[in-house]
C-alpha cells in the first residue's frame, strides 16, 4: 500500500430513481466527488446498488449513467482500482463492468486487507437473521434460469417490470430506513457478532441500509454502514491512521 494514499468506500447511488432529473443530479454529484479524490485516492470501492436496476442482456445495457461510468473508466485506466459489490438492486450485473471498466464484480462479502486492517466489504443484503421473504426472493433471482427467462423479454417490458419493483420495494422498506432500530434488531450489527466468533476483522463495511451507522463491535473492531447518496451523501476514508466516516459536501 502507499500510505500516503487513501481507500474510499461508498454505495447506494441508485441511479435511475426516482426520475431522470433528480437521478442526474445525484450522478454528477458522485462524479464530482470522485474527481475531487483521484488524486489521493489507492482504491476505491462501490458497495452496491450503484444503479436502481440494471441488467444486462448479451449486446445490450441499460442506457444512460455515462458520466459515472466514464469517470470510472478514467480511474481505471489511471490505475487506480475500484472494486464493485453488487447491491439488491443491481444483483444482475454480468461481464460489462470487468470488460469495459477493468473493475472486479463481486457477489458475496469479500475479506481484504488494507493498512494493515482485516476488512470485510460487501453490500449486505440477506445477511444475519430474519429478512426471510427476501432471502428466498433472492435465490430466485440469482437462479440463471430466471435470469434467463427475464432476459428473453423485450427489453420495453423486461426493464419497466423492473421499475416498478424497484420503487415498489423501497416504498415498503422507506420507514424502516430511517431510523436505528437497536444493537438487537440491527440484522447486520447481530452478523457481524456471529462472524466475531469465528474471526477477527477490524472494520466491517456495508451498504444496503441506507442509514449511517459507525457501531463499536467491542474494543478492536467495528460496524460501518455507509449510508447512500441520496439523502446523507456519505462515505468511508480509510488511511494509516484508520477509517473516518464523512459527509460530502458541494
Amino acid at each position: 500500500m502507499n500510505f500516503d494514499k487513501k481507500i474510499y468506500f461508498l454505495s447506494d447511488f441508485h441511479l435511475g430513481a426516482p426520475n431522470y432529473e433528480s437521478s442526474l443530479v445525484r450522478e454528477k454529484l458522485v462524479v464530482q466527488f470522485l474527481e475531487e479524490i483521484k488524486s489521493t485516492a489507492a482504491e476505491v470501492f462501490i458497495v452496491g446498488d450503484m444503479f436502481d436496476f440494471w441488467y444486462e442482456y448479451r449486446t445490450v445495457v441499460p442506457k444512460g449513467f455515462v458520466r459515472l461510468l466514464g469517470k470510472l473508466a478514467e480511474l481505471t485506466d489511471a490505475g487506480i482500482p475500484v472494486h464493485f459489490f453488487v447491491g439488491n438492486h443491481d444483483m444482475w450485473m454480468k461481464d460489462y463492468l470487468q470488460k469495459e471498466l477493468n473493475i472486479p464484480v463481486y457477489f458475496e462479502p469479500v475479506e481484504f486487507t488494507r493498512f494493515g486492517k482485516k476488512i470485510l466489504v460487501g453490500h449486505g443484503d440477506g445477511l444475519g437473521p430474519g429478512d426471510h421473504g427476501y432471502k428466498r426472493l433472492k435465490k430466485i433471482f440469482r437462479n440463471p434460469a430466471c435470469q434467463w427467462l427475464f432476459g428473453i423479454l423485450p427489453p420495453f417490458i423486461g426493464m419497466g417490470l423492473a421499475n416498478y419493483l424497484s420503487r415498489r420495494s423501497r416504498a415498503q422498506t422507506g420507514a424502516t430506513e430511517e431510523k436505528f432500530l437497536g444493537e438487537d434488531k440491527e440484522w447486520l450489527i447481530i452478523y457481524c457478532k456471529e462472524v466475531l466468533q469465528k474471526q477477527h476483522y477490524d472494520y466491517f463495511i456495508f451498504g444496503h441500509r441506507h442509514l449511517v451507522i459507525n457501531f463499536k463491535l467491542n474494543d478492536n473492531s467495528r460496524y460501518i454502514n455507509l449510508g447512500d447518496w441520496i439523502r446523507y451523501f456519505s462515505y468511508a476514508e480509510l488511511d494509516s491512521e484508520g477509517l473516518q466516516v464523512k459527509y460530502y459536501k458541494k
